[in-house]
Parts: C-alpha cells; structure tokens; sequence
C-alpha cells in the first residue's frame, strides 16, 4: 500500500471551507484562547509564587533572631536504628530575651546533649521558638521549585478546562451528527440503524 499522496492540512478550522462548521472554528477559538492562556498564566503566575517565597524567606530572616539557650532537661537519646549524626530531638530549654523575661519552650537539639548545656536556638519577634531562615541558596531553590510547580500547574489546569471545552464541542457536534443522519434515514422511508 503506497503512502498517501495529501499530507495534513493545517490550520484547516481556520480557513474558509463549505465543509467547516460553526463548532469547528469555536473549537480552533477555544484552542487557541486555553494555549495563550496557559501560557501567559504560566509567566505570570510562576514567578509570582517564586517572589512570595523569596519575600517570605527575606521577612523570615529579618524577624527571626538567634538565642543562646540552657537546656533544661538532658536531650534523651531515643535515637532511631541507624539514625545520621547530628540527629535532633526536642527538649525543654529556657532563653532570657532582649528585655529581660524569661521564656521556656521545646526546641530541636543535638541528641544526647546533657542538661545545662548551651544551645543556640531560634525564634520569632513575639519570642518564641522558630524554624531557623532559609539561607540565600534554600531560598533560591525554594524559589525556582515552587515557582516551576505553580506555573505547570496554573498551566495544565488552563489546558485542562480548554480540553473539556473541546468535550463537550465535540459531544454537541456527535449528537447535531446523530440528529442529521435519523432526519436523513427517515426521509428515505428507512429508520436508524436499519441495514
């Protein structure tokens, strides 16, 4: 069997055809409208996310403070099997903050750490205690991941309604298809379906 002698036609929804119907060139709009919108959402919207997390890990930085802490009871060493070193478990520890009051709270510190020791913890403007701020690589990182994630997300949920757009066009164009051919049949004395 030799190869077909007409290639595909492109961009056929677009041109003038007595054969083109009224849901092709609203598919070919549809189509066009979901891809432009996936795009420019996609631009907008992911360096977006990236900027909120860069703000984020920049307000962090600025309201977060280190704190020398005494910890209070020793740091049990309930290690899991085959835990890394530098493990971390929570205990008790108790800080002095920059106007003179005494706080107690549970921080993660090196297992096996005894009472009385001194650790370096972190907290927040209201002084209690806070995951340390991401360093300017985490942020960056952080910032391109999550950025990439939001925009192929806001992206294929654009595509993804542009394709049920297309359903259901098509639907209407099978059932207006069906509705053609029993009008057809039946004016030829025939019914649907009848050989």
């Amino acid at each position: 069997m030799g190869a077909s002698l007409h290639g595909r036609v492109r961009w056929w929804r677009w041109r003038r055809n007595p054969l083109r119907r009224r849901s092709d060139i609203a598919e070919a709009w549809v189509l066009l409208a979901s891809w432009v919108a996936a795009l420019a959402g996609g631009l907008l919207v992911g360096p977006a996310a990236a900027d909120a997390i860069r703000q984020s890990a920049e307000r962090q930085r600025t309201e977060r403070r280190e704190v020398s802490a005494v910890l209070v009871e020793d740091a049990d060493d309930r290690l899991p099997e085959r835990a890394p070193s530098g493990y971390r478990v929570w205990a008790t520890v108790r800080w002095t903050a920059p106007e003179g009051s005494a706080h107690t709270d549970e921080a993660r510190v090196p297992s096996g750490t005894p009472a009385g020791h001194t650790v370096t913890v972190w907290v927040d403007r209201n002084s209690k205690i806070a995951a340390e701020p991401l360093t300017d690589e985490e942020t960056r990182w952080r910032a391109i991941s999550v950025g990439a994630l939001i925009a192929s997300g806001a992206s294929g949920a654009v595509l993804a309604v542009g394709w049920v757009a297309r359903q259901g066009l098509e639907r209407h164009r099978m059932a207006r298809w069906a509705a053609e051919w029993e009008r057809m049949n039946t004016q030829r004395g025939g019914k649907t379906g009848s050989p």
